[in-house]
């Protein structure tokens, strides 16, 4: 798990199934980090033309408009209420409503675009409506006009409008009693006389009960052309391109209609948020396929690190120790010494070096340890199915060997399996049960299950063996917060600043806790002590964190993108893949507006993450910030609406 404290505002509930338990100085996920971010300091995820992009609790994205607090506010409170059931019936009901034709002129509902023709099926329930079931004429067949295309150029207009109210009339008796082939040909007449959407769209609806969703998104199109606001037919060929497994056009279609309907119908919402997740799921797999299996960023790994107790090197692997480069103890002893630098060059080398060793063979004694410095470093690399057969390697030739079982449990806990975690730590303290790194990491599996009193247990567990490891004070310090006893919280960290008063992490995760409560100037003061301790005792392998988190401050405190973006770039040169650098100035840059900036960003978060989960929330963010400008590029209508909804930063959304 991470080395690193979980910052304070960490999710409370995190699912198993979340990756990179052990990425950043938090022992949750990027994304979960940015997603908490949001809704617990209050802050905006982005906004484009005041349409803010919220990221849930498992870091999807959905779409809310920033004027419609109150009406979101009440219907995640509806949500939250609704039964199993009555979802089940309102999926039913969203199914029905793509299949159903228009029957009769209503009024223009409030939030949806009437053209003076809007016309509602015979039995759907429009959202916050009354259901209406109008009474439908029927025509005799030979009481219908008989028009084609040879004889429609004769009629007069009048004509025309009679004809194909009539037979329109007729198309919907047709498609009542399911005779979809008929309603198609009676739709088709009606068209010829008068090219109306309603009809291109009521034909759609039959072509969407006979699955022919070619001819859904064909009518659909025409009828989208001729009233490009037209919500029920962008909802009807979105779902028809969902069928046909075309999901971005799809996303783009429901992300228009959400727009249009200023994000009343959840449904649609909900359908945004679904795609989403299935177009980067999609574009996920066909990254990681291709991805180039390499270290993180260098605060990735010195964070992973020393979440370990520091040690010296085994006996006679120390660097003063006369070794062959050319054989397996030399290159271990190698593997070490560049490990130590805590540069992206010496976690290189040293991982090259593990390799070496291995491949060298005759170990004797260090075969064990090898296994788990190569396996520590697959695991860095995303590697783990051959990083976790090294740490069972390690295991079975040296069982007494505590830390790889640690690990171990480690990387169980990050692909979901808690009891194989569980059990890991169960061997390791048979092995060693005054281990204090046991506690530590075990702690880190409680609190990321949101079990608080079991992680403050195992903290002081880790204290009481070893006083001496700041991050289980600083741990200590935020669970503590976590349960909410801020008293004993801030003694906690009051402690550890007269304890550890040389170390920087102590200010910056200190830093973290007062900008959770707002109080900015004395947050800026820890993180400005925190970078110059970092600079001072760290030149060559800084950890980038506190210049982040006083972006972060800066920007909630005062606004100031400017100086924000400043210290992101000063972050990103020092190290150029750290991926929370990368993702703050995203955030950013949306906030601005810099919308195209900001997607180039979120695409290089992508291709920064280790994991296939890591990598679809991160494209999850890239997919929401590139439709956003699809649908404005093709509906220029909506982007100046949505302008007109509140400026393009519109400050913070309360959660």
């Amino acid at each position: 798990m991470s080395a690193e404290p979980i910052p304070i505002s960490a999710a409370r509930n995190t699912a198993l199934d979340t990756p990179s338990l052990s990425s950043q100085p938090s022992s949750l996920p990027l994304w979960d980090r940015i997603a908490t971010w949001t809704s617990e300091n209050k802050a905006v995820a982005y906004t484009i033309a005041g349409v803010a992009v919220v990221v849930t609790g498992a870091g999807v994205v959905y779409y809310l408009s920033d004027s419609r607090k109150g009406e979101k506010d009440e219907a995640a409170e509806e949500k939250k209420r609704a039964t199993k059931k009555e979802r089940r019936k309102a999926k039913k009901e969203k199914e029905k409503e793509s299949r159903q034709p228009e029957a009769r002129e209503a009024p223009k509902e409030q939030g949806e675009h009437d053209s003076g023709s809007r016309e509602f099926s015979l039995t759907v329930k429009s959202l916050g409506t009354a259901e209406r079931t109008p009474t439908v004429e029927s025509y005799p067949s030979e009481d219908l006009p008989q028009v084609d295309e040879s004889t429609v150029d004769s009629l007069s207009e009048q004509e025309r409008k009679e004809y194909s109210t009539k037979l329109k009339i007729a198309g919907n008796k047709a498609y009542g009693d399911k005779g979809y082939n008929e309603a198609i040909k009676l739709y088709g007449k009606a068209i010829l006389c008068k090219p109306d959407p309603i009809f291109y769209s009521n034909r759609a609806a039959c072509y969407n009960a006979l699955g022919d969703w070619d001819k859904v998104v064909e009518d659909t199109t025409a009828a989208i052309a001729l009233d490009n606001e037209y919500v029920k037919a962008l909802n009807r060929r979105a779902n028809a391109y969902e069928h046909l497994e075309k999901n971005s056009e799809a996303l783009l279609d429901y992300t228009a209609s959400c727009i249009i309907d200023q994000f009343r119908n959840n449904q649609s919402a909900e359908s945004v948020e679904r795609l989403l997740k299935k177009v980067a799921e999609a574009k996920g797999k066909a990254i990681l396929e291709g991805k180039e299996k390499k270290l993180p960023s260098p605060t990735f790994v010195t964070n992973y690190l020393q979440s370990f107790r520091p040690k010296p090197p085994p006996e006679g692997l120390e660097e003063t120790a006369e070794l062959d480069e050319d054989t397996g103890k030399g290159q271990l002893r190698t593997g070490l010494v560049e490990m130590s630098k805590k540069t992206g060059e010496g976690y290189e080398k040293a991982s090259a070096s593990f390799d070496k060793a291995l491949e060298l063979r005759d170990l004797g004694d260090y075969e064990a340890f090898a296994y788990n410095m190569r396996g520590t470093f697959r695991y860095l690399r995303g590697e783990n199915a051959d990083a976790l057969k090294d740490l069972t390697r390690s295991v079975e030739l040296q069982p007494t060997l505590s830390q790889s079982f640690i690990k171990r449990a480690s990387m169980h806990l990050e692909l979901g399996n808690r009891d194989a975690a569980s059990q890991d730590f169960e061997k390791a303290m048979e092995q060693n049960k005054d281990d204090p790194d046991i506690y530590y990491h075990r702690a880190q599996l409680h609190f990321i299950l949101g079990e608080f009193a079991d992680a403050a247990k195992d903290y002081q567990k880790s204290i009481d063996l070893d006083r001496d490891f700041i991050f289980s004070h600083i741990q200590l310090g935020v669970t503590q917060y976590k349960m909410g006893s801020i008293a004993s919280s801030m003694a906690t960290f009051r402690r550890c600043i007269k304890n550890f008063d040389k170390i920087p992490d102590v200010y910056n995760y200190y830093g973290e806790l007062l900008l959770d409560q707002q109080k900015y100037q004395e947050a800026v003061e820890k993180f400005d002590t925190a970078v110059e301790m970092e600079k001072q005792m760290k030149p060559l392998g800084m950890n980038v964190l506190p210049l982040i988190n006083k972006a972060l401050a800066l920007f909630q405190w005062k606004q100031d993108f400017q100086e924000a973006e400043k210290l992101c770039q000063k972050a990103l040169i020092i190290d150029p893949e750290c991926d929370i650098a990368v993702a703050t100035m995203a955030q950013l840059l949306l906030q601005q507006g810099k919308v195209t900036d900001a997607l180039k960003y979120f695409e290089r978060a992508a291709e920064l993450s280790r994991t296939e989960v890591e990598i679809v929330n991160a494209l999850s963010y890239a997919e929401a910030t590139r439709t956003q400008l699809e649908v404005q590029e093709k509906y220029p209508q909506l982007a100046s609406r949505l302008q007109g909804m509140g400026p393009g930063n519109m400050g913070a959304m309360r959660g």
